[in-house]
């Protein structure tokens, strides 16, 4: 539990200061964050100004009373904001979602969600991740797409520049191809502009060199045709 520093004069709490842990110090402003001041807090400096307060001048009891209510009203929105928050993280299980996390972006299916200490935790694939890292939520076809796109990403990444291509990388082109055209529209969408620019400049490259090869190829049999009927004539 925190510990709670006070300043009184004639029963008036002038300020206050807590010490507490790194874990405890997280919690506190994640509490802050949506009521600006925790319920255990609240109470602590209602007991303390009640402890502290003037024997010749006591609260009033009008003022007392006011506080409870501010206290009670204050624990009632933070456990409806817990339920709320209970309740949309059970909503995502079996849902596709993106994480950021520190050690990079995680995608996949929640499997389950976990509670600890007031905190909630995301099972996606291997790996237990906090809600905070959550970035985006995803039906079916939106993953789908997502997928798709990082895959035939990654199939581009490995294809030389344009300028260092070379015939034994047709192939790969090739299959580069049939991925994006497999695709629908809404799947294509997601592909980036920079990697379907570099397909069709790779495309074109190897489409100009075995135009190249192809032409040679027929001039060479031009002439070898053209040599055997000298022979022939003669």
């Amino acid at each position: 539990m925190a510990l709670l520093m006070a300043s009184v004069e004639n029963g008036k709490i002038l300020n206050n200061s807590t010490e507490e842990s790194t874990a405890a110090a997280k919690k506190k402003q994640k509490a802050e964050s949506t009521s600006g001041l925790d319920k255990e807090a609240f109470l602590q400096l209602l007991v303390a100004q009640m402890q502290y307060q003037d024997p010749l001048e006591p609260m009033d009891n009008t003022e007392y009373v006011a506080q409870l209510a501010t206290f009670s009203q204050l624990e009632a929105t933070q456990n409806l904001s817990n339920t709320i928050s209970y309740g949309m993280a059970n909503d995502l299980v079996g849902k596709y979602v993106i994480l950021n996390t520190d050690m990079g972006t995680v995608n996949g299916k929640v499997d389950y969600v976990m509670y600890e200490n007031g905190d909630i935790y995301l099972a996606v694939g291997d790996g237990i991740y906090s809600i905070d890292d959550l970035d985006t939520v995803a039906d079916g076809a939106y993953y789908e797409a997502f997928q798709m796109a990082g895959m035939f990403s990654s199939m581009i990444a490995k294809l030389p520049s344009p300028s260092n291509v070379t015939s034994a990388d047709a192939d790969a082109i090739k299959n580069a191809r049939s991925v994006y055209d497999a695709m629908n529209s809404y799947q294509q969408g997601f592909v980036s502009k920079e990697d379907l620019e570099k397909l069709e400049a790779l495309e074109k490259k190897i489409k100009e060199m075995t135009g190249s090869s192809e032409s040679e190829g027929d001039g060479e049999e031009e002439e070898t045709g053209k040599d055997d009927k000298d022979v022939a004539d003669a």
